[in-house]
């Protein structure tokens, strides 16, 4: 009884391997199926910053807090513009026009009007923010720094999460004793981004009424630094002896 046991269970596992073998896609007779799974990363200089800035204006009258808000943005734009920055780098984020309804200014109205900046300049972003800020921007976050050919910048990443692959694939096929027979698949995994922009938030009226007013820098340091971009990969594999 024990032998037949044994038998059965040899019978079982040899059936079990089979089944494994068949359910291997690509392989065929005396191939070894194997799947790998690795990373690349790739660093590269950004080329252009993403700034959200804009105006918030208080007015006794929907059309005084609208009027006000309005010159205040023309001096921001004409202050982009003295730096280069052209019309078709400008788009308007947020608009808006509303009653207060609480606090201190219940009763007056509100008018909002934020841009997002391209800027492809990235010397100029210390100067944009100083420009912008003595022309009366009081709502700004930012920078978001960008590399504009992603795709580009990305492609060492690629190629270097396929070499972790093979690397790691010969690693298990030597210490089996086998060798790579061919690549059966490459599967894309995506990326991960890694770059956390600096931001200062978006600064309401109420929070600037709060600490005292000073003048802008001259210019204000900046430094773009890397950006890095990690990639995954999964590739599949056949082995022989």
């Amino acid at each position: 009884m024990r032998v037949a046991a044994f038998v059965v269970l040899v019978a079982a596992l040899s059936t079990a391997a089979c089944d494994r073998e068949a359910r291997s896609p690509g392989v065929v007779a005396g191939e070894t199926f194997l799947t790998v799974n690795a990373t690349g990363r790739a660093d590269s200089r950004p080329d252009e910053a993403r700034l959200q800035l804009g105006v918030q204006s208080l007015g006794s009258t929907a059309s005084d807090a609208s009027r006000t808000n309005r010159e205040k943005m023309d001096k921001v734009t004409a202050a982009l513009a003295k730096l280069g920055v052209k019309a078709d780098q400008l788009q308007t984020r947020n608009l808006s026009l509303h009653r207060i309804d609480y606090g201190a200014d219940k009763g007056r109205y509100r008018a909002d009007n934020v841009l997002d900046v391209r800027l492809t300049e990235l010397s100029k972003v210390g100067d944009a923010v100083a420009a912008v800020t003595d022309a009366g921007a009081n709502l700004m976050s930012g920078p978001d720094l960008r590399v504009s050919n992603h795709e580009a910048a990305n492609r060492s990443a690629y190629a270097a999460a396929y070499r972790a692959a093979r690397a790691r694939a010969e690693a298990y096929a030597n210490a089996a004793g086998l060798k790579i027979e061919r690549v059966i698949a490459i599967y894309d995994g995506g990326e991960s981004s890694a770059p956390i922009p600096y931001t200062r938030g978006i600064v309401t009226q109420e929070a600037a009424a709060q600490v005292a007013p000073s003048p802008p820098p001259a210019s204000v340091p900046f430094s773009p630094g890397v950006n890095s971009t990690e990639v995954s990969v999964r590739v599949d594999f056949a082995l022989t002896k």
